[in-house]
Formats: structure tokens, C-alpha cells, sequence
């Protein structure tokens, strides 16, 4: 499992709803019960392999992955309520 969690980590998690990029994973939550994964956590900001929580990551509901690639994770997340988030996606119609 150790191995699975750590080639999630060189992932980036972008959203299908908006375009945006949401950060890598950072985490997973697990149910010790089942051995099912819930969430996925998403790092924000540069501290990919921080061990310390940071308030701006986000946890995508396992449900919302759509399609884990060789390099992206597609995800089809609506983030809670909040401030207005940064997206960082670039474009030429943007």
C-alpha cells in the first residue's frame, strides 16, 4: 500500500468541473474497518511533503476521482464554500 500512496504523491489533481489545478496529493484517509480509501488530500501550496496539516488542503472524496493517468488525477470536485479560491490555470482565453 506504501508504494501505491507514494506514486499518488507525484501526481497533480485537476478539477473537470473548472479546469483548475488543485495541488498534488499529499495523503490519503483510509477506513481501518474496510480498507477502503475515503478521501484524497490535496496540497495547496509547495509543502507536498510537509508532515504537517495545512489548513488550505482540500479532501477530495475518493467517489469524485474520475480517472488516475500516468502523471494528472482527474477529479470532478465541488470545493465547499469559502473564500475565493486561486485558480492557478493558464490559458490562452484566460
Amino acid at each position: 500500500m506504501q508504494h501505491c500512496i507514494a506514486n499518488l504523491r507525484t501526481k497533480e489533481v485537476i478539477n473537470k468541473k473548472d479546469g483548475c489545478r488543485l495541488g498534488h496529493v499529499c495523503d490519503v484517509e483510509i477506513d481501518a474497518c474496510s480498507g477502503q480509501v475515503i478521501n484524497i488530500i490535496v496540497c495547496r501550496g509547495g509543502r507536498m511533503f510537509s508532515p504537517y496539516a495545512c489548513d488550505h488542503d482540500l479532501r477530495v472524496p475518493w467517489c469524485d476521482v474520475d480517472v488516475i493517468g500516468d502523471d494528472i488525477i482527474l477529479v470532478c470536485f465541488t470545493p465547499p464554500a469559502g473564500p475565493q479560491r486561486n485558480c492557478s490555470r493558464r490559458g490562452f482565453f484566460r
